[in-house]
């Protein structure tokens, strides 16, 4: 019988929160429910804002809130050249395009033509403009010689068409995994995304589905701000012929305003809820385990 894997995998470039405890918390209670196993997986990427002091603040949040994972430990940035290779077969099959439009040529491509009309992501965030793709072959060569900036994206039309019959995942209905519902997968709501950088072989969504099939990983247990990106990660799932865990994703934990608890903002963490003289017991209460 296969051993279940869930995994919980935050990014070192904060301090954990309640909405981080939650999460944490119910991997471990769903895997010890399911009689499988949890990872920890450090999601450490964006190498210019993920600090080994916020990595060592993670596991002593993690420990002190009793959590226990497998060992060893899973970190993304040891692992750019399994990414590349990844990317590489995604450039080799003409999935993915140079991008090379700054944040300004976008903003102001969109005020010429499209203006507030002009289609939006889930996140609120305007797709990329088709000129990039429509570029011929000898022009992306030179700009890429020339040490132009670009991002590597996907062609999320031509993916789609690769990709044989409808796209969906089992998503549990709750907690307690007796029950599943299929979800259609709408890639398309977010335009050609990012897949990789020039400097970074890989973005949030390759590595996320490249890690969940070499760790395993059986049942992914995040937040519902992830639920429409899950569409992203499914098509590219089938694109690389990987293994479909199953997923659930959990309400949010809200501040007092009502909107999600966020590092940016610098909501409370967990290390200065631990100082204020909080116990493990007193967290699980807040948030509701």
């Amino acid at each position: 019988m296969t051993l279940l894997t869930f995994r919980f995998a935050p990014s070192p470039n904060g301090e954990l929160h309640l909405g981080h405890a939650y999460s944490a918390l119910l991997n471990q209670q769903m895997a010890e429910q399911a009689g499988g196993q949890l990872l920890l997986r450090i999601e450490d990427i964006d190498i210019t804002r993920c600090t080994p002091q916020f990595e060592a603040g993670i596991f002593r949040d993690l420990e002190w809130l009793g959590l226990n994972w497998e060992r060893p430990v899973r970190r993304q940035s040891e692992h750019f050249a399994e990414y590349q290779a990844v990317l590489d077969r995604l450039i080799a099959e003409e999935l993915v395009y140079p991008a090379f439009m700054s944040r300004g040529e976008i903003r102001a491509f969109i005020a010429e033509t499209g203006g507030r009309d002009w289609p939006r992501d889930p996140d609120g965030v305007p797709l990329y403009p088709p000129l990039d793709k429509a570029l011929p072959a000898r022009e992306r060569k030179r700009r890429i010689a020339d040490n132009m900036p670009f991002a590597w994206r996907l062609d999320v039309e031509a993916a789609v068409a690769r990709v044989p019959g409808s796209l969906s995942w089992a998503e549990f209905t709750d907690e307690t995994m007796s029950a599943t519902r299929a979800i259609e997968a709408q890639p398309q709501a977010w335009g050609d995304v990012i897949i990789a950088r020039r400097g970074i072989p890989t973005s949030y969504h390759l590595a996320v589905v490249v890690d969940d099939a070499l760790q395993n990983v059986s049942h992914v247990v995040r937040g519902q701000d992830l639920d429409s990106a899950t569409g992203v990660q499914r098509l590219l799932q089938e694109l690389l012929g990987l293994p479909r865990p199953r997923y659930f994703h959990h309400r949010l934990i809200l501040g007092p305003d009502g909107r999600k608890l966020s590092k940016s903002f610098k909501d409370t963490g967990l290390a200065a809820l631990r100082e204020a003289g909080m116990s493990p017991h007193d967290i699980r209460r807040l948030v509701g385990l």
